[in-house]
């Protein structure tokens, strides 16, 4: 017999454990399915592990980079050290813990494959190929997140190729690597495996961390050539072969990379195959559409909303955070629609998700790079009248006094009409923690005026905010 829920979740990473509790907090009752660990990509093969792998590289250098601190370093990173406590991070790749998050918050926990099987339906492919029929009440909520994508390049797929998966879970670090792709993934990891001793060499179509300012990628290359790695910009891989354990890359000027591992971080695809989206007039393999509440953008959902998406699978803003965002509305949407009052209480207040030009993000390499809103190519694409304002990070009292020999630049891109700024990006020595002001300068839309009262301590690195301004002339 089929088992019923207000709410079915499919997908127990943040995005789905935010769905299912915010949900729940409103009076839902509420499972969640998972074919996987419990605690999803994020805690086991993205966010978490990637920076437990980042993180004793960059403090290596921070003291490498202070004299009296310097003097005391002897060696470079102890690597097994490095990969234990990763697995101390992602709890040994146990979600015992998890699991026993779910149980407090009250939330039911059916471990299998979900497809859709029509309106309000899920069947579930349990681990020992039994099946178990859930039906909702209210809502299903489909946050299965991506996966990494394999471009199709001679012989790649064959070459069995790491992925950000491979590259997160690794337990050693290949002598030679790889890395085909120049996003966050691609950039991180190449920082990361260069300070673990691999040799590694970068392949870019373009630029690296395109779509960010150019001197984000400028000084990020820099770095790790600096560092040894090879990085080769406007290059694409046409060819690979794995033979026994070297993999060979032919790149399209001919000339050919060896190396023991390849890293493809080129992107990614929604987790929806095999999902039954096609039960309810969508397309299995697809990103799914949604409106400014996660609704799914569909006829199936035209008299009875109830079918939902959040997260990367919506393709809105593939991060973490902008998902559990997303699922934080969306849960309690789902409650106050199961409720009968979708125009008042939690359904007024939590539905402003279509707010895309504020999304922040940090770039773990070396230095960092943090960025929220629009770039000035963005912004003048848009057809926006701007301004910017840009200054040396390096020049500010603050960064001589956290390391000496600081690296960095930040940007402001403001807004002529509205005398807001509407993207902000800063690279240099752990800026990331400096982001949070720009987006709230962003998301409130706070008056370049009013900032400049905002007055930074000084001497830190958040004095850069006063050397913007009065490059801007506000000051």
């Amino acid at each position: 017999m089929a088992e019923t829920y207000d709410l079915i979740v499919i997908g127990a990473g943040p995005v789905g454990e935010n769905v299912a509790d915010y949900a729940h907090r409103e009076g839902l009752s509420t499972v969640i399915v998972e074919a996987e660990l419990v605690g999803g990509e994020c805690s086991y093969w993205a966010c978490m592990p990637s920076k437990a792998l980042l993180r004793p590289g960059a403090a290596l250098r921070g003291a490498e980079h202070v004299a009296g601190a310097k003097q005391a370093v002897t060696g470079g990173l102890d690597v097994a050290a490095v990969f234990a406590r990763r697995d101390e991070e992602v709890a040994d790749f146990d979600d015992s813990g998890q699991v026993s998050w779910l149980n407090s918050a009250g939330i039911d926990l059916v471990r299998g494959s979900a497809r859709l099987a029509g309106p309000k339906r899920v069947v579930v492919t349990k681990p020992d190929g039994g099946e178990v029929e859930l039906v909702a009440r209210s809502a299903v909520a489909v946050c299965t997140g991506s996966a990494a994508m394999i471009p199709p390049i001679d012989g790649l797929a064959d070459a069995q190729p790491w992925t950000s998966r491979e590259a997160t879970s690794a337990t050693e670090a290949p002598g030679r690597l790889i890395v085909l792709g120049g996003g966050v993934v691609g950039a991180e990891m190449a920082t990361a495996y260069t300070s673990l001793g691999s040799k590694v060499t970068i392949v870019v179509r373009g630029q690296l961390l395109a779509g960010m300012e150019p001197f984000a990628g400028e000084l990020v290359a820099q770095s790790l050539r600096d560092r040894g790695a090879d990085v080769r910009l406007g290059a694409s891989i046409t060819a690979v072969r794995r033979e026994g354990g070297v993999v060979t890359a032919t790149l399209d000027d001919g000339s050919t990379v060896e190396a023991d591992e390849i890293l493809v971080a080129t992107g990614r695809t929604p987790r929806t195959d095999g999902l039954g989206l096609e039960s309810v007039g969508l397309t299995d393999g697809d990103w799914i559409a949604v409106d400014d509440t996660m609704l799914v953008d569909a006829e199936t959902n035209a008299t009875d909303p109830w079918l939902y998406a959040a997260g990367d699978v919506n393709h809105r803003a593939l991060l973490t955070h902008q998902g559990k965002y997303q699922a934080r509305a969306a849960g309690r949407v789902i409650a106050a629609r199961a409720k009968g009052s979708p125009n008042t209480g939690a359904w007024t207040r939590f539905t402003a998700t279509a707010d895309h030009e504020g999304v922040p993000q940090v770039t773990f390499t070396d230095p960092e790079v943090a960025s929220v809103g629009l770039t000035e190519d963005a912004a003048r694409k848009a057809g926006r009248t701007i301004r910017t304002a840009e200054y040396d990070m390096a020049a500010v009292a603050g960064a001589g006094v956290y390391d000496d020999s600081y690296v960095g630049r930040a940007k402001l891109v403001i807004d002529d009409a509205k005398d807001t700024v509407i993207g902000a990006t800063f690279a240099g020595y752990d800026v990331g923690e400096m982001l949070q002001s720009a987006t709230i300068a962003v998301v409130g839309e706070v008056p370049v005026q009013r900032l400049w009262h905002a007055v930074p301590a000084y001497p830190t690195l958040s004095e850069i905010w006063l050397r913007l301004l009065e490059t801007d002339g506000v000051a």
